[in-house]
């Protein structure tokens, strides 16, 4: 309502100016053209529906797309100067956006990785190259225990809450989950109106405040999960035991963002702050976590149950392990978050220092689960900064079977990185509930660029392999991925790292496990 009323005010002046045009003097002519093009400008981009920034924020809104066209200058000074801006991250929220519009992402002159830097990493290619022919390939969510397994996508929406983003920011990425036929994570927040308008697959995070099936002490509430696991948009559950973001801490929501509509969701006062606590209550020890999943898979129906964490300590993994031996109930699926993910809601000493990269933290589960025989039962997923083809072909050499993407997804929806995420002054609408701010978001629009963006990097992954000479993604190793150890050598994946065999764990441990494996208690998390 604001920004339409500046723009009736600048049309006011316009008029203004043209009366002294006609009134004292010609000159007032120029003044009254000027004005009156802003307050045109200014209505146009009111109207308009493509972009979110010109929405929110009339006539001002065009400098960022000046600074835009300006780009390549803008980043050859930054490379000339040797500054700390990440390049990384420009790229990919370019590479994101081009993809969400269904433009070409392709930039001419090379690239400008440093390939003879340390840790670069590559794939390597084949001359049996072929072209794709598979573009929408599925991984099967379900155990020996699930009656409703599920098929998810290669690439899925990872965990964003309700409260966090705004409800037109989640309402797209629903839509484009529908749209696109792949997952979307409800993250923590409960599940909301707007995860259910467009009809897109869900699964639905349960994390230790239990939102949307807790009691009036915020402990777990068995009726009030059952009623909601049963609704024919969850598709799968996943048990959210930390995240990368902010591993050993529960979430945060800003007061300021608890609006009645947030609060009624998630079963929570309006307007105060919203702190989940750091672990869960309604476990303590790795054998209640596994007869808890199969509370949850009974519950539900038989839908897939999994969990999600960041890896801290390899003893408390093996932990989670013996505990699926002795009982022998296993989860469905494995979410492996890694600690580069971001959020606005967490101590920057957490997001920069505390729990396992995605790369070290995904290898870890899959060997895990390979040395104790559980692998061919559970299903892998990574998230962590997956944006591009070559990150979901990277993740599934390491150990994955499946990747979600948060960020990249952020970028499709129309986030530009304004760091305001916890201030509730998102520019673009997407992480915040501030109405004026949120109006500017057009879901129809973003609906279409989450779906563009999800189709096309699938099919860039699967170009990939085919280009590697392989008939499919269950073909990729870790021979496949190199990286560069020194300024001489590259070596890949299967030279670096240790690989275990199948049921190594069980029958003779290697020196370098031996001591996690002896000290790992499914009585405990150690």
């Amino acid at each position: 309502m604001l920004r339409a009323l500046a723009v009736a005010a600048v049309w006011v002046a316009a008029m203004a100016a043209a009366a002294l045009a006609v009134s004292f003097s010609p000159w007032w002519w120029l003044a009254a053209v000027v004005v009156a093009a802003a307050a045109a400008l200014g209505t146009w981009d009111l109207l308009q529906t493509e972009h979110t920034i010109l929405r929110a924020y009339p006539v001002l809104g065009h400098a960022r797309f000046l600074a835009e066209a300006l780009r390549p200058e803008i980043r050859q000074y930054f490379i000339e100067s040797n500054t700390e801006a990440s390049p990384f991250d420009r790229e990919t929220r370019d590479m994101v956006y081009e993809r969400a519009k269904g433009t070409k992402s392709d930039e001419p002159f090379g690239t400008e990785r440093n390939v003879n830097a340390l840790g670069y990493e590559f794939l390597r290619h084949s001359l049996r190259a072929r072209m794709a022919t598979e573009q929408a390939p599925r991984v099967r969510l379900g155990g020996p225990e699930c009656a409703l397994p599920y098929d998810i996508a290669l690439l899925n929406v990872s965990a964003m809450s309700f409260g966090a983003l705004s409800g037109k920011a989640i309402e797209a990425l629903n839509g484009g989950a529908a749209r696109g036929g792949f997952a979307h994570d409800t993250g923590e927040g409960a599940i909301s109106p707007y995860h259910l308008k467009h009809g897109g697959d869900l699964i639905w995070e349960i994390g230790s405040g239990y939102f949307g099936c807790r009691d009036a002490d915020g402990r777990f509430d068995a009726a009030l999960f059952e009623e909601k696991a049963n609704l024919p948009s969850v598709k799968a559950v996943s048990i959210k035991l930390s995240q990368g973001a902010k591993p050993g801490l529960g979430g945060v929501l800003p007061g300021a963002k608890v609006t009645a509509e947030i609060a009624a969701t998630r079963g929570v006062p309006i307007g105060q702050t919203v702190v989940s606590p750091p672990a869960h209550t309604a476990f303590h020890t790795p054998l209640e976590f596994m007869h808890f999943i199969t509370t949850l898979r009974a519950l539900s129906g038989g839908k897939p149950i999994g969990f999600k964490l960041c890896i801290g300590a390899r003893t408390e993994f093996l932990s989670i392990c013996k505990a699926m031996l002795h009982t022998g109930i296993t989860p469905d699926f494995i979410i492996v978050d890694g600690s580069e993910g971001g959020t606005g809601a967490a101590p920057q000493e957490f997001e920069d220092h505390v729990g396992m990269p995605l790369t070290e933290g995904l290898m870890l589960v899959h060997n895990c689960l390979v040395g104790t025989g559980l692998r061919r039962h559970i299903r892998i997923g990574a998230s962590g900064k997956v944006a591009s083809g070559v990150d979901i072909v990277t993740r599934i050499c390491q150990g994955a079977d499946f990747t979600l993407s948060a960020r990249a997804m952020m970028f499709a929806v129309g986030c530009i990185q304004a760091m305001k995420c916890n201030t509730n002054k998102c520019p673009t609408g997407v992480a915040t509930q501030d109405a004026g701010l949120v109006r500017a978001l057009y879901v129809p629009d973003k609906i279409e660029r989450v779906a563009n963006f999800q189709r096309a990097t699938v099919a860039s992954a699967a170009q990939i392999v085919a280009s590697m000479g392989l008939d499919g993604f269950d073909e990729l190793e870790p021979s496949m991925l190199n990286r560069r150890i020194d300024s001489h050598r590259t070596r890949t994946y299967a030279e670096i790292y240790e690989w275990l065999m199948p049921g190594e764990l069980l029958e003779d441990p290697p020196e370098t496990w031996r001591s996690d494996w002896i000290e790992a208690c499914a009585e405990e998390f150690r």
